[in-house]
Parts: structure tokens; sequence; C-alpha cells
């Protein structure tokens, strides 16, 4: 653990009031710091500036643009630059943890117009045709500033070396795996239960699959219920799901993280049937240590989080046939399930905040090394004269 105490500054990408797991993996981080004794302060776009913890500053309300398979609300431009570099000047920061710097967001611009002590997290997981940042050549030079780099994952390690060709440490998100441990079964999720929980109308979180999967399944497990929790449309999901087989869906809408807790240890089995574009999987990790039994697709960022299947079972991304396969046999298997909750279990420890924040504490240390606190630049770049055109205005 880092000995000293710090005053770290974080950057968000993201709105701080949508869900996501960024902004998540970022207020727990904060929180964790805060109880060790530094001073955090967040910076982040917000729709809602009222309702945000007492460490949060707001840059402003975000836009929302499509990236990476998703709709990411993000904010950026010569307003945003100001607020970013006032908070950056006003701050005293002896370190910046910048999440995502490599998508137009605050933190590129912060990236961009600090100096000192700076480590990026990188969380995208895309292919390259896809992602944003195949404006490399511009990004380059700012991503070169940052003291350390972070990927939460293989994919997402993979994603920055082949956009950006430099690398990165892996360190995985984090969570708080005692207290999904802690979770209790409730009788009105447990039996022959499936649980999903994401933003169940995004194609890529795969619900569709699960969807197509239910004849097969429900002709060998009459009695199965699909328990949906998350954000959504649910009147137009109803729309793609056969009529006879609606009543063995409950959509919850959002549920609490005890009452998640309580959810992971309810259900028989936990999907994740996501498509694509996921770099690690926090909600994986959370079900692992909740003692679910998992079910998830084979893309990498899975594949790799569940130890291809040592610690849950995996199906072939986007095939309804094979998820059913694989439920069917695991919920024939009570045996089989039970060893899989065991070993997940085990194995979410790993992803623990207390192990987490030492890997990432390190990292710290290492960029902190001969610097002498963060500072706002005088740099001259063609980006920063033109972000700045809009103060020069006023």
């Amino acid at each position: 653990m880092l000995t000293k105490k710090l005053r770290i500054g974080i950057v968000c990408p993201y709105g701080w009031d949508t869900p996501g797991g960024v902004q998540n993996h970022i207020r727990d981080l904060a929180e964790y710091l805060i109880t060790a004794g530094h001073e955090v302060s967040v910076l982040a776009p917000a729709i809602d500036e009222e309702k945000l913890p007492g460490y949060v500053v707001s840059a402003g309300k975000p836009i929302s643009i499509p990236y990476n398979g998703a709709v990411a609300r993000v904010l950026f431009g010569p307003i945003a630059y100001a607020r970013v570099k006032s908070w950056i000047s006003s701050g005293n920061f002896d370190l910046l943890h910048l999440h995502e710097p490599a998508i137009p967001s605050i933190s590129l611009l912060a990236c961009w117009a600090a100096e000192g002590p700076m480590v990026g997290t990188f969380h995208a997981a895309a292919k390259r045709q896809k992602v944003i940042f195949a404006i490399g050549p511009i990004l380059e030079p700012a991503i070169e500033k940052l003291s350390a780099r972070i990927a939460v994952s293989e994919a997402a390690r993979l994603t920055l070396t082949d956009h950006l060709e430099t690398d990165a440490v892996i360190i995985p998100n984090g969570i708080y795996a005692k207290r999904y441990s802690q979770g209790s079964a409730q009788s009105k999720w447990t039996g022959n239960t499936i649980g999903f929980i994401g933003r169940f109308d995004e194609p890529r979180k795969g619900l569709q699959v699960l969807v197509d999967a239910l004849p097969i399944i429900s002709r060998f497990a009459p009695d199965v219920r699909v328990l949906v929790a998350g954000p959504g449309d649910i009147e137009e999901t109803k729309k793609n799901i056969d009529k006879q087989l609606l009543n063995r869906f409950e959509f919850l809408g959002r549920i609490s993280e005890e009452d998640k807790a309580d959810f992971m240890s309810s259900v028989s089995l936990y999907v994740a049937p996501n498509t694509g574009g996921e770099s690690f999987g926090i909600i994986l990790a959370e079900a692992l240590a909740g003692g679910a039994c998992v079910v998830a697709s084979d893309i990498p960022a899975f594949d790799s989080l569940l130890g291809a299947g040592e610690f849950g079972a995996l199906f072939k991304s986007e095939d309804s046939t094979d998820l059913a396969k694989v439920i069917i046999d695991l919920l024939r298997d009570p045996a089989k399930r039970e060893a899989l909750s065991r070993q997940g279990q085990i194995h979410a420890q790993e992803f623990d905040w207390d192990v987490v924040a030492q890997q990432i504490f390190s990292v710290y240390e290492m960029a902190i090394v001969g610097g002498s606190g963060v500072s706002v630049g005088s740099d001259a770049r063609p980006w920063n004269r033109f972000l700045s055109r809009d103060e020069e205005k006023r």
C-alpha cells in the first residue's frame, strides 16, 4: 500500500449517472482510496449535478454518441476543455488517473491539458475497423504523455497495442467480493431459474440469444423461469418473445447491490450471452463472488475471466442452440453446478478490491517517482490551440 497520502484526480469519461461498468469501477476505486486516507476528486459528465457524491465534480452534461456497439454518453470540446483545465489547476493533484483516454472525452482532454504523473486505464475491447481510436496518429502524442498504462484484461491490452502500438500492465476491474458472498437465497428467485442482469434492450448484451434458446430449454425443463434485471424497454422486448413463453419471463427492473447479491445466491444459473464489445465483465466477477453457476458466451474477455471454462461454462457466442445445450446439461446436473459455483467463488477473490487496489497502488508509486505533482501544461500543439479558442473569445 502507498504509505504517503496522495491527492488523486480521477477522470471518468462517461456520464456518471448512467449505469455502466467503467463508472462502477471508478466509483468503487474512489471510495476505496478515500477509505484508505487519500484525497480524491473525480471529474465526470453528469446529467443531474445535485445527486453527485461529494467527491465528484461535474464537467457538464454529456451527449450521446454511438460507440463500440452501444451508446456512450461523453463530453468533449472547448467548453469542456476549459472546465478540465480549471479542475486540474485548482486540484493540486499528486497524480491523475484517466480512464479511457483514447476516446474523445474529458479523459483525453485531461491528457492533453496536464503535465506530470498520469496513469491511464484502458477498458475498451473492439475491432480495428469499429473502434473510435482509428484516429491513432492524432492520439499517440497524447497517450505518450502517460506515466503508466493499465488494461483491464488481455482483450483490452490487445486493443490498445493494435491501435496505438503501446503496451499496458493488466490489472482487472475490482469488485467487493465479500459483499456478494454474503447474499442469501430468496424463494421468489429460486427453483429452475436463469438470471440475467444488464441493459436488456441493448443488442450486444445478448438477451435475444437467450430468448431464442428458451423453446429448446423449456422442452427439457418445463418449469424453467428467466429473471431479467436491469434497465430497458420491457414492452418492446416482449414483442420478440414467443407469446407461449412470455409467462416464463419476469422483468425486475434495476435492483440494488444488496438485491444483486441475493439474486446471485438464488438463481440456478447466471447467463451472460453478450455478443461482443466486452473487455472484462464485472457482472461475471460479481456473479462468481455471489456463488452463482455462470454460463457465458465464449467472447475473448469472458473466456479469459472464466479460465477457458474452469470457473464457469462457456457456449459458442450468438449460438442459441449451443446455449440451450449447455443450460440443459447444467440444470440436469446439480453436482456439476455446485462444483462450478464453488470453483468460481474461490476464483472471484482475485478481483476483490483488497487485491486489485494493491496492484493499482504499485502503478501509482511507479508513476509518481521523481514527479512534482500535476499542473496545466503550456502546450502549443494544434489541439490545444483549437480547444482554447473558446476561452480566448471570452
